[in-house]
């Protein structure tokens, strides 16, 4: 399996400067290169493909000498990720590429001749040794390394690797959970467990707001407005290490403490458009959450299942399978006409999440991300007498 490690990274001043050069050279091939494919659509109706883009470089160098200054194949890493960034378009799963800013995050990819040398790593071309806090050791065959730079001004090394170990067959042989996600809790289990949205852009919104209007009164293009600037940069990284932290470890909770786990496949685009929720929906995280609680999953030979989105999960009664005509949002706890059950609205519906996972595997079907569901093997998991089997996390994974 693949996996990757972040690290932090200390170039020094000689390194920093032939980084940017770096980063510049490949910004800007990308905006050439982006916007040759677009005036070729427009006027043929057709892309262009990788080959023809990376076809380019031999010429382009010529013409532009300062090319040179970047590591070769960092710029053919370059036109490989416009093309896969079209692909990932054209097959719906992201939107289309965009133009590349000096002012946004920076990262270059060296895919091969990548070592480690103790604490430090040897990246190919004019770098060389990059330091780089090394928190847990690297277990594999480095397989790329991508040198980023936030907008705060910090410098991250990024490591892929080949672990060498096949991907473990999953079995759903254990404990199964339900997960309802929410703004009041962040996760509600179907064991009653409740987390609390922990609200970072809420805490850090003061200091935020001062050195937000700071920054507005600075001239622009002074070296005082640059300043401000990353000084409202390192509270938003603040507050993104924040939210990840509590997701990685929320996350290797859940991973660790259960066998099968389900939650609801939301629309969490859509969902951002309401005006009055946008900014708590954003805050929460909740695509970030579900993103590691797949890989996890995977990692550990466990299961993960998302559950139609259109799944009366929170108007559902889970004792007599009654369901209510109309639950708006404000009602937290509704009681069942039927069998006269007091529901907590959230719990309910992370035990209806549950109890639609278990069909799902008995039927021998899995839910995927759209709503939509394909055959797997042809054997009945039966899921009545499961137990409890709890396994350790890996010091290679977050």
């Amino acid at each position: 399996m693949f996996r990757a490690y972040k690290f932090r990274a200390y170039p020094t001043e000689e390194q920093k400067l032939t980084i940017a050069k770096s980063f510049g050279c490949c910004r800007w091939y990308w905006n050439y290169a982006l916007n040759l494919c677009q005036e070729t659509y427009q006027t043929t109706g057709k892309g262009l493909s990788y080959f023809t883009i990376k076809g380019l470089l031999p010429n382009l160098k010529e013409e532009n000498l300062w090319l040179k200054d970047a590591y070769s194949q960092c710029l053919q890493v370059v036109a490989k990720n416009l093309s896969t960034a079209y692909k990932n378009f054209f097959e719906g799963r992201a939107r289309l590429p965009r133009f590349k800013s000096k002012k946004e995050r920076q990262a270059i990819t060296y895919p091969q001749n990548v070592k480690l040398e103790g604490d430090y790593v040897k990246l190919p071309g004019k770098v060389g040794k990059l330091y780089c806090r090394q928190h847990r050791e690297v277990v594999g065959k480095i397989k790329s390394a991508t040198v980023s730079l936030n907008p705060d001004g910090k410098y991250y090394l990024s490591i892929l690797v080949d672990d060498g170990c096949e991907q473990p067959n999953p079995s759903a042989e254990g404990k199964v959970i339900g997960l309802d996600l929410g703004l009041t809790h962040f996760v509600v289990t179907s064991d009653g467990s409740k987390f609390d949205n922990p609200r970072h852009l809420a805490k850090h919104s003061r200091n935020l707001k001062r050195k937000q209007q700071n920054l507005s009164r600075k001239q622009k293009g002074s070296k005082n407005r640059e300043k401000a600037r990353k000084r409202v940069a390192r509270v938003h990284s603040r507050i993104a290490r924040c939210r990840e932290d509590f997701l990685h470890k929320l996350s290797r909770k859940i991973v660790n403490e259960n066998q099968v786990i389900a939650v609801e496949n939301l629309n969490v685009k859509g969902m951002v458009k309401n005006p009055n929720l946008a900014k708590a929906i954003s805050d929460c995280g909740w695509g970030m959450f579900c993103t590691r609680l797949k890989y996890k999953a995977e990692g550990e030979g466990k299961i993960y299942i998302e559950v139609n989105r259109f799944f009366p999960s929170s108007k559902t009664c889970h004792v007599c399978l009654n369901q209510v005509g109309n639950l708006p949002l404000e009602v937290r706890s509704w009681s069942c006409e039927h069998c006269g059950t007091v529901h907590d609205r959230d719990l309910n519906a992370a035990i209806n999440i549950k109890n639609e996972a278990l069909r799902i595997l008995e039927l021998g079907t899995r839910s995927t991300a759209f709503g939509r569901e394909r055959k797997s093997s042809g054997r009945t998991l039966v899921l009545l007498d499961a137990v409890p089997v709890e396994q350790g996390s890996r010091s290679s994974i977050a």
